[in-house]
């Protein structure tokens, strides 16, 4: 029986309860006992309830809210629902297959963050550096307090940074680094009045930049989403002595067996597997269009592109606590420590109305956490201990301890993916209930 590490996941037509019965029987012969033994009393998921997930993908293609999606579930590593629906592109046609290339755009994080360890944990970089040791222009950060009227214009207030940024502050977004959708307005016309994305720009020139502009707040007092993780991939560069990619395909990309996994496409093959939005999705076409016009820059934020059998590997290694196929990726000091919660009680760090890891959840270095059941009545769907993060472009994953099991949903769509995404975690956790 060829394994899940052996072969590429296809979408196939095969019924759900086949699919169990094979992902039983590979369990059943596993060469790791332990985790067999442990399995046994982890719940399965429900076929019939799997199949709710086809009716909802099924009517989101035919009413055209979506081109299409592929959807992953898979328990003790094996799958236990993998679904390709609708097409690629609505102009050629194309159907969605699980090698179809998706643009990952913040799911990127993930593997940016998981990089920054491997060098933490070969004692190359460290936590309590300082951003300025590797980005000097960082020494002189300064911070927003206000505003004020001069020679008639708003302008802001700033003031010296009350300690440096440091790694730990870009990998857990504390940095006071931000978007240019984020914030105060005055601080999102900084921003957009920068520069920033002016002309041709490498991850050197644009940490450059970045670094003039000044922070939404203190360093380590605000979780506040931006562009920490495009600085982070700066300092991987100056570190390693290899441009982001290289260093991720040398210890990320090529031993998981990512191969679609990249920053810029590579002939016609690949661009003919690449999924487009819908042409009504305009937000989302604009940023893909920008992506795409700066080959040169590789963003450790948001620039992956990445196909479902490559993502799932991803997943299934952080799933596995750092280790895939024998191989380890993370110690398991560096992997608790990107798993653990960093911005909850007693951590200092204040959460504004941007926090958006969602109901219940603290974040990590590059992960949201889930570390209680959260606020909502009934509670969201999932897990204490789960792990996830999500796109603009619609693609979101999750990493379930307690269940064994990761989830992926790779789409292109900015549009529908607030709706879209919430609904399958339900149906996904729905799935896993004790009322059968």
């Amino acid at each position: 029986m060829r394994t899940f590490t052996q072969a590429s996941l296809r979408c196939t037509a095969a019924s759900y309860a086949a699919r169990l019965f094979a992902a039983a029987l590979s369990l059943a012969i596993s060469t790791d006992m332990a985790a067999a033994n442990q399995a046994v009393d982890i719940r399965a998921p429900s076929p019939s309830k799997l199949e709710r997930i086809t009716e909802f993908f099924n009517n989101e293609v035919a009413t055209g809210k979506l081109p299409g999606a592929v959807v992953l579930i898979q328990q003790h590593g094996k799958p236990v629902y993998l679904k390709c629906f609708g097409v690629q592109d609505v102009a050629t046609k194309a159907p969605m297959t699980s090698d179809t290339i998706f643009a990952l755009h913040s799911m990127t994080k993930p593997i940016t963050s998981v990089a920054a360890m491997m060098l933490i944990d070969a004692g190359k970089l460290s936590l309590a550096d300082s951003a300025s040791k590797f980005l000097p222009a960082f020494a002189d950060a300064k911070v927003v307090v206000g505003s004020e009227i001069l020679d008639g214009k708003n302008v802001l207030t700033l003031v010296p940074a009350d300690r440096p940024v440091t790694i730990m502050d870009l990998l857990r977004h504390t940095s006071g680094i931000t978007y240019d959708y984020i914030g105060g307005q005055l601080i999102m016309k900084a921003y957009k009045d920068s520069g920033l994305f002016d002309g041709k720009y490498d991850n050197k020139v644009f940490a450059e930049r970045i670094a003039r502009l000044p922070l939404a707040r203190q360093p380590g007092t605000l979780w506040r989403y931006g562009h920490s993780t495009d600085v982070i991939g700066r300092i991987i560069e100056i570190v390693s002595g290899q441009t982001l990619y290289q260093f991720e395909k040398q210890h990320i990309f090529d031993p998981l067996g990512m191969a679609s996994t990249k920053y810029v496409l590579e002939g016609a093959d690949e661009r003919a597997r690449m999924a487009e939005p819908l042409p009504s999705d305009t937000i989302l076409k604009a940023a893909e269009a920008e992506r795409r016009a700066h080959p040169e820059w590789e963003s450790g934020g948001g620039g992956l592109v990445s196909t479902l059998n490559d993502y799932a590997r991803f997943a299934q290694m952080i799933l596995n606590g750092g280790q895939f196929d024998g191989k380890r990726y993370l110690s398991p000091a560096a992997f608790k420590a990107m798993t653990s919660d960093h911005v909850g009680p007693g951590s200092g760090v204040a959460r504004d109305y941007f926090y958006f890891p969602g109901d219940g959840f603290g974040y990590g270095y590059g992960l949201a956490v889930r570390t209680d059941p959260g606020n909502a009545v009934p509670p969201p769907p999932g897990s204490i201990g789960e792990l996830k993060w999500d796109s603009g472009s619609g693609t979101y994953f999750g990493v379930d301890p307690k269940l064994d099991m990761i989830y992926i949903l790779l789409e292109q769509t900015q549009n529908e993916r607030g709706r879209i995404t919430p609904a399958f975690k339900k149906l996904v956790y729905d799935a896993f209930a004790t009322d059968q």
